[in-house]
Formats: C-alpha cells, structure tokens, sequence
C-alpha cells in the first residue's frame, strides 16, 4: 500500500526537526494533522529488528530521519505529555498495518485541507444507472490514513502578493500627491485674478488663513504669501495715485452744506482705532481725511493706540501737505491750531460755563452733522470684518499695508457716501 506525497518543496514538520516528515512504509506525510505524530527507530537492536519485520523491512538502512507514524501504533503504547509531546513506550511495536486487516477510520479534515463540495446532478430522463451501479458507488473506500496534505492555496497566495503590490503602488502615489500639494507646482495653481479674489475675501469675511486655504484648496502658508503679496501690490499701486486735490478741484466739488462759515474746509478728519493681538500695543489708531464731497484723500499710518491724537496728527505728515488757504473740520479731541497754518473747524467746548451759548450749540450741530460722511467712510472700511474683529499677530506685519488699502479702496465702491449731497455737486 504507498500512498500520494506532496510535491512542494521541503518544508520543516511541526512535530520534528527535520524537514516534511513520512512514514517509513510510505503511506503519509503530516504536517498540518494535529492527530498524526512520528516516531524514529529504537536504538536497542532486538526492538529495531521486531520493528523492521512488522513493517516488512527487514534490508532496510535506518538512519536518525526514519520514522514509523503513530497510526501503527495502539493507543496505549502512546502518551501525551502536558506540553502535547507524544512519547512511545520503550518496547513499543508497531501493529496496525493493512495487511493484517486493520483499517483507518475517517478523521476530521486539517485546518488548511480543502474539500469540495459534491455538487449534485440534474436527473437524466435517458440514461439510468442500474441498481448495482448505484450501490457500488455508494459503498465508502477504504482509506488507511489521513495524509494532511499541503493545501492548495497557490492561487490565494498569488493573488494575496498581487494585492500587496497593488497596496504598496497606491501607497507612492498617495505620498507622491502629498508631496506636489506641499511642494508642487499645484502650490501656485491660481490664477492672478483669483488671488485677487481671495484677498478681498479676506478684506471682508475676515475668516482665518487655514479656511481660506480649504476654500481654494491650497496650503495655509500659500494664502499668507498671497495676502502679504496681494497687499503691498496694492499699497504701491493705489499709494502712486495722488488723491490729495487742490483748493480749486475741491471747491469746484464743494456741497451746498458747506458753503457760508465752512467754504474753505478742505479736508475732515477723524480718528479710528483697531483691536490687535500684538502685546506692545492692543489698539492701533490711525487718521483718515475726507474732502468736503466724501473722497477719501487722506490717510496716516497706524500708531500706538497710546498716543494722543494731537501727537498722532503731529506724525501723521499731514501738516506738510496743508496750506494756510486750507481749513480742517475736527472732532473736540484735536487740539492742533498751532500745528496748522489754516483754519481748525472744532465743536465748541463748555470749558467753564454750566451752559453752553446757543452760537456753540448750532456750531456744534452744523459740524456735526457736516462730519457725518467721514464717519461713513471709517464705516465703510469697518465693515470688512477682518478690521470689525482681532488682527490676529501673524499679519501684523503687513496691517499698515492692508488697513491703508482697505480705505483707498473705498474710492472705488458703488454709491455715495451722502445720498443727498450727489445732487448738489
């Protein structure tokens, strides 16, 4: 009797040292069958030679790869160990062989052996088997052992290699992607008009950089290179063009409520002040001028929210751009008639009085109401909600740049700042 042998390469046995282990009579080889284990010859020669004559052996040269499996072998001639090693009795002989009529029953089937499914016929109307072919073939086939064979798995492991090169290609190309959206060119996909875009966005919406940067799908430092870039573009752009006019353009252009005591105000002025993080200063202040009609003309740089308005309008170099033709229109705070040549128009004071004189109350309100447009306009820039909330430190560089745009730009902006003054000019 000889039974089939794997035809995969060698491999170490589970039970053994050695490589794939076989029974010496040929009939099995175990590996994956926990139930099968194998034993080497006795040294003692009068054992050796009773085991040679029950397995049919007798010229026979046994070396220390020898085995003879334990299904030849009675159940009581082996024990098991507490660690699952099974060990022989020392006069230990083996049997149970096909020849002298014994027969392996059926065992369960190794973790790794596949069996198929019977899949079963569709009934045939033409031919029939006879009665005695149908009982033949459901008479069982003797099988004498379990071999535990090696499973036939080679078309899962190919197909298990070939997923993980597909896994590892995608693994590259999702780093690769990674890498140009970091370093690419992919970085600087926008378009001029589109940065544009995204710098007015933040002018107005004052959403974060890492926000914009998800809207236009580039990286946070990307936006900030743009809104730097974007800003002091601008700044040397809209700055080239002179806005600050000349008596005559101004009073071409002069509304019908100036004229009378204010016909010679050239330029209101008013102060406002912006919340940031840096810790030298929380607040930042800065001076901007209209032209009676409701141009901006004027606009200082952001100081210190520390300092007096007297010595921010001081700084501000205004003072070398008027004349002693041009008049001011201020709010009470600016103490500066002998910093101009001019006129200063400023609401009255109650200084000492416990009541102010009616010509101060009038006074005050025709100033008041006459510096209602330069209030619109620091409304106007307000409404960007980047300047309505914190500047957050990491633009506090570029602040001066953006905030003074931010105001030129309102030159540009549909519909005037007094409706009613449109038809008077």
């Amino acid at each position: 009797m000889s039974c089939p042998i794997s035809s995969n390469e060698p491999r170490l046995d589970s039970h053994s040292d050695t490589l794939q282990t076989h029974c010496v009579t040929g009939d099995a080889n175990g590996r994956y069958n926990s139930e099968l284990s194998f034993h080497r010859f006795p040294k003692h020669k009068s054992i050796r030679a009773q085991w040679l004559h029950k397995i049919r052996r007798t010229a026979f040269s046994v070396t220390q790869h020898t085995k003879v499996c334990s299904r030849h072998f009675t159940n009581d001639l082996i024990r098991t160990t507490a660690k699952g090693k099974r060990i022989l009795a020392a006069s230990a002989v083996p049997s149970l062989f096909e020849w002298n009529g014994y027969t392996n029953s059926k065992t369960r089937a190794g973790v790794w052996e596949r069996r198929t499914r019977p899949t079963p016929s569709s009934p045939d109307p033409v031919a029939e088997e006879s009665e005695e072919e149908i009982v033949e073939a459901m008479v069982p086939m003797p099988i004498d052992h379990d071999y535990g064979a090696s499973p036939t798995v080679c078309v899962d492991r190919e197909q298990y290699e070939k997923l993980q090169d597909e896994i590892e290609i995608l693994r590259r190309q999702v780093q690769t992607l990674h890498l140009q959206s970091s370093f690419g060119l992919q970085r600087f996909k926008l378009l001029p008009i589109d940065e544009l875009f995204l710098f007015l966005s933040y002018l107005s919406t004052g959403c974060t950089q890492r926000e914009l940067g998800h809207r236009f799908n580039i990286h946070r430092a990307t936006v900030s290179r743009i809104i730097v870039t974007w800003a002091n573009f601008l700044y040397s752009l809209l700055g080239s063009v002179c806005t600050w006019m000349s008596p005559a353009a101004v009073k071409a252009s002069l509304p019908q409520d100036f004229h009378g005591s204010y016909s010679d105000t050239h330029v209101v002025l008013d102060c406002t002040e912006l919340r940031c993080q840096t810790p030298s200063s929380l607040l930042l202040q800065s001076h901007g001028g209209n032209v009676p009609h409701g141009a901006l003309t004027f606009v200082s740089a952001l100081f210190e929210g520390s300092m007096s308005d007297r010595e921010v309008f001081r700084q501000s170099g205004i003072t070398s751009l008027l004349t002693p033709d041009m008049a001011i229109m201020v709010d009470k705070g600016f103490l500066v008639d002998n910093l101009v040549p001019g006129t200063v128009h400023r609401p009255a004071f109650l200084s000492k009085r416990t009541q102010m004189l009616e010509v101060d109350v009038l006074k005050t309100q025709s100033i008041a109401r006459l510096r209602v447009h330069v209030e619109r306009m620091i409304r106007r820039v307000k409404e960007n909600k980047l300047f309505d909330s914190i500047i957050p430190l990491s633009i506090s560089g570029s602040i001066n740049q953006i905030f003074t745009v931010a105001c030129l730009l309102t030159n540009y902006q549909n519909g005037p700042l007094v409706k009613k003054w449109v038809y008077d000019v």
